[in-house]
């Protein structure tokens, strides 16, 4: 059986750990050759390509912070030239920096816009010139860009709530060339940014449906299912997989 997406490349932005890591990771075991932007961690992102080639695909590691817009359009170019072209690009760089809004300094406004924003911005921006017809561009949002319920990440939520009209709109303008634009928004997901045993679980917890927290395979494998052919039909959608946080 031929892996659903044999023959693409994506890249995926902030993908040494967490949930950039499993989506890497997944898109890669379907198939696609894939490049991963870090910031800091070059062991934690060649562990990543470690273990994609050791399950038989291919992999690069590429240090490029969201929010440096050379270093980014560096990253994108270094992905057509290694592998021949970009088909998927997945933001998942993100920040949050929980704290009351008024306690927050303008300096930690501007990292979260940065990254979660502008660095969205940066990547699809430079992406567009490379994605072909039937490309997908997928961004990580959030369930709180949608609806908020947890103090502490106001400019977070906004930033999120930002992006989610950032993928309708620009879904119009990209649809007649066949790419398909769409916003995954994951609820509490086990991760060292925010783990089922922290401090900020309960809370939580106890607003999903389901009672606890998501693992980052379920946000892969919506990114997948996204980023397959079985979507092509999907655009300007946000997908929110959250154990029924917004429900």
């Amino acid at each position: 059986m031929t892996a659903k997406l044999e023959g693409k490349t994506a890249l995926v932005t902030g993908a040494s750990r967490g949930i950039g890591a499993a989506i890497a990771k997944r898109l890669a075991a379907d198939g696609a050759r894939v490049a991963i932007t870090y910031t800091r961690g070059a062991d934690a992102a060649a562990e990543v390509v470690r273990a994609i080639e050791g399950a038989g695909g291919r992999a690069i590691a590429v240090r490029a912070d969201a929010a440096d817009a050379a270093a980014v359009r560096a990253a994108i170019d270094r992905t057509v030239t290694t592998f021949g072209g970009l088909d998927i690009l997945v933001n998942n760089a993100g920040t949050a920096i929980p704290k009351p809004f008024e306690e927050t300094t303008l300096e930690e406004i501007d990292r979260v816009v940065d990254i979660n924003l502008r660095g969205v911005f940066i990547a699809t921006h430079a992406a567009l010139r490379h994605i072909p017809q039937g490309g997908r561009i997928i961004t990580i949002g959030s369930c709180v860009g949608e609806r908020m319920g947890t103090p502490g990440l106001v400019a977070y939520s906004a930033t999120k709530g930002a992006v989610k009209m950032f993928t309708q709109g620009l879904a119009r303008e990209v649809g007649p060339r066949g790419i398909t634009v769409n916003n995954v928004q994951p609820g509490p997901i086990d991760t060292d940014l925010n783990p089922a045993a922290g401090s900020w679980a309960d809370p939580q917890i106890a607003n999903t449906a389901l009672k606890r927290y998501g693992h980052v395979d379920d946000i892969a494998a919506m990114v997948a299912f996204v980023a397959g052919p079985e979507a092509g039909y999907i655009t300007g959608a946000s997908l929110t997989v959250d154990g029924g946080t917004n429900a």
